[in-house]
């Protein structure tokens, strides 16, 4: 009996499970190439094949970010069926309790775990890697600058950009603020209304053509500084810049391995808004998994106290419960990063209000008591 229940509750929550992550999976996969691809097919032109590498780099990181919705949401459903149907009920009435009902649920949720941990530690790293390599050799192979809008970058190095408005088509920038710390004795700061972004094959440079600015050289002692007015002025770029500027950029934490977190908390080089980051990332790998486990385990009380006919009041549910996980990981991790609370508190806090819910909602149900603000959804 209890192997003919156990295989009935897993299959079905594994049937739902599937089916829910493909369709986070196309959601977030469609928001995400909007996002991080746009300004490459406009600007760089880029190919199918490219294009698939891409999404093949995102994938990790956007089925790890679809887990712990999808595993709260399959269990609830599952589970939310069974209670509509009057299945607990007639389960209950047999002698089989909640908890009876628990062993293939946390099985599912242990699987899910299991698998979480190797995306986080293995599959996401790998993929932000892959990621940011094809996108560089997009950039390298279009022989263009990667220009941000209205925020100070350094695309190049010791060039710092700050545009107003950039036309990818056109490759035309305005209100330019430019800060050249290529020359050993003096630093330039250029200011334009507008700029052009030129590229000469056979010079092997890209030119930025100013209209309208004006150029100012201070010496790096800061003794002797010079102004000039212009109406047109070539700022020249080598390609060689460029590329090596783009291999040669370090990690950042959503690219390192386990391996490579643990190794950089040792660099004494680091600021502690780096380490920060680093320790987040690092906490994050395990912490995240763990949530994923717990959302598990809340769906199956959960799903068995609403005893409400129809499926999307449980999509609502789910989605809400994720959403607030999501806010709380959010807001725990700006806080860690400023600085506020140590990332090996700040990090598991979001775990620890999840482990305090699920053993709340087990006892309560599995006691046959109200649980609290759910009290007409069990009655409906």
């Amino acid at each position: 009996m209890k192997t003919i229940l156990f295989k009935y509750i897993f299959k079905e929550i594994c049937l739902i499970f599937w089916v829910s992550i493909m369709i986070l999976i196309m959601i977030i996969l469609a928001t995400e190439v909007i996002k991080e691809m746009t300004e490459l097919i406009v600007n760089q032109g880029l190919h199918i094949f490219q294009l698939l590498l891409i999404i093949i780099s995102l994938l990790p990181r956007i089925i790890m970010f679809s887990l712990p919705a999808a595993c709260l949401m399959c269990v609830l459903l599952t589970f939310l069926r069974l209670s509509a149907d009057n299945e607990v009920v007639a389960l209950n009435a047999s002698g089989i309790s909640l908890y009876q009902l628990l062993p293939p649920v946390i099985v599912f949720s242990s699987l899910c775990f299991i698998f979480s941990i190797f995306i986080s530690i293995y599959a996401v790293p790998f993929g932000n890697t892959s990621f940011q390599k094809v996108r560089y050799k997009v950039i390298e192979s279009a022989s263009d600058i990667p220009i941000k809008e209205r925020i100070f970058h350094e695309p190049i190095k010791k060039i710092v950009f700050y545009v107003g408005s950039y036309s990818t088509s056109e490759r035309i920038m305005k209100e330019i603020f430019i800060v050249d710390k290529r020359g050993i004795p003096t630093t330039s700061m250029i200011i334009a209304k507008e700029g052009k972004i030129q590229f000469k094959p056979r010079e092997k440079e890209v030119t930025i053509h100013f209209i309208n600015g004006m150029i100012s050289t201070v010496d790096n002692a800061f003794k002797t500084t010079s102004t000039t007015l212009y109406g047109t002025y070539d700022f020249q770029i080598s390609l060689d810049e460029i590329i090596s500027n783009l291999r040669s950029a370090q990690k950042g934490p959503k690219e390192m391995s386990i391996s490579e977190l643990v190794s950089s908390l040792r660099d004494p080089s680091h600021n502690p808004v780096k380490d920060n980051q680093i320790r987040i990332k690092l906490f994050e790998m395990f912490s995240i998994p763990i949530a994923i486990f717990l959302l598990g385990v809340i769906g199956a009380p959960l799903g068995a106290h609403v005893r409400s006919k129809g499926r999307p009041l449980g999509i609502v549910l789910s989605l809400l419960i994720f959403l607030i996980y999501y806010i709380s990981l959010m807001s725990v991790r700006y806080i860690c990063e400023l600085g506020i609370l140590e990332p090996v508190i700040g990090v598991w806090l979001p775990d620890l209000f999840l482990l305090f819910i699920c053993i709340y909602i087990v006892q309560k149900v599995a006691n046959d008591h109200p649980i609290l603000l759910l009290g007409r959804l069990s009655s409906q």
